[in-house]
């Protein structure tokens, strides 16, 4: 594979096309899909996220910058959508074994105020990536601050809307690398972050040429399923194509588990799905 930049293969068709849209182009196509089930508050929320242009033009900024100019994983509104349910779906699992989020236990308010806090921290994260990368999660600080009220002006009266606002912003400032979660919402989209990780989903820098752990780790996870654990309430089980996958589980998602507030929770189980690999690294569990 090529090492020299002159001779670096070109960014993968789909990330391309999607950073070198024209800001019109690149929203038209931005729809952010969660499973809202009953939940009108998150419904409405959603609703007018999508009717937002001033958000979807940050989602593509930060894209721009991250595939475009540093040439490093997709930060589009997919990676948006799909933390945003990766999120949801690990909140959910967590009370559905009686685990309480702080909305809950804090505030006395309800599970689908969390659902709120998540979705809107998943959505808000990084969107500070439009600025840069260096200090990105202050910067989606400051941007968030004043369009979380915007988009909850209506449906949540103060003093509830400014304690969604705040733990959101918790939320975001907690996942930065040396975040401290200080609830279970945060700690939850800190995990969320760094579990979108498969398909290729970060293979941006592998497919041109860049050959390192960080790329050929993040080309070997094939698939990430969340389920139910047979010792924890939440097994995260990890799939893939090569054993050099295990930097992306021991290094990076291990990072981000510990100090999360989740490691009562969460068990994660990585395994080579290659005949050829089999034999290095069969199964491989995670000790957090």
């Amino acid at each position: 594979m090529a090492t020299d930049p002159d001779e670096l293969d070109p960014i993968p068709a789909e990330a391309e096309r999607e950073a070198a849209m024209t800001p019109a182009e690149a929203i038209e196509r931005m729809r952010i899909r969660v499973p809202t089930r009953s939940n009108r508050r998150l419904a409405r929320v959603i609703e007018r996220v999508n009717a937002d242009k001033q958000m979807k033009a940050w989602w593509h900024v930060a894209n721009v910058n991250a595939v475009l100019r540093m040439q490093i994983n997709d930060h589009s509104w997919v990676h948006i959508q799909i933390v945003a349910n990766i999120a949801l779906k690990l909140l959910r699992q967590l009370t559905k074994h009686g685990v309480e989020p702080a909305m809950v236990t804090d505030y006395g308010m309800s599970r689908e105020d969390a659902e709120v806090v998540v979705v809107l921290t998943a959505l808000t994260h990084c969107i500070g990536m439009s600025v840069h990368r260096k200090g990105h999660e202050e910067y989606s600080l400051i941007l968030a601050s004043t369009k979380l009220h915007e988009l909850l002006e209506g449906i949540y009266e103060e003093p509830e809307r400014t304690v969604v606002v705040s733990e959101v912003l918790h939320g975001i400032i907690g996942h930065r690398s040396d975040g401290e979660p200080l609830t279970l919402e945060a700690g939850i989209l800190r995990v969320a972050d760094a579990l979108d990780m498969e398909q290729g989903r970060s293979r941006i820098p592998f497919e041109r040429g860049h050959v390192g752990i960080h790329s050929l780790s993040a080309a070997a996870i094939e698939d990430v399923e969340i389920k139910d654990g047979e010792v924890k309430p939440i097994l995260i089980e990890i799939t893939m194509n090569n054993s050099s996958g295990i930097y992306q589980v021991d290094g990076l998602l291990k990072a981000k588990l510990r100090g999360s507030g989740l490691e009562p929770y969460v068990e994660v189980l990585a395994h080579i799905d290659t005949e050829a690999e089999k034999s290095l690294v069969p199964l491989y569990r995670l000790d957090i």
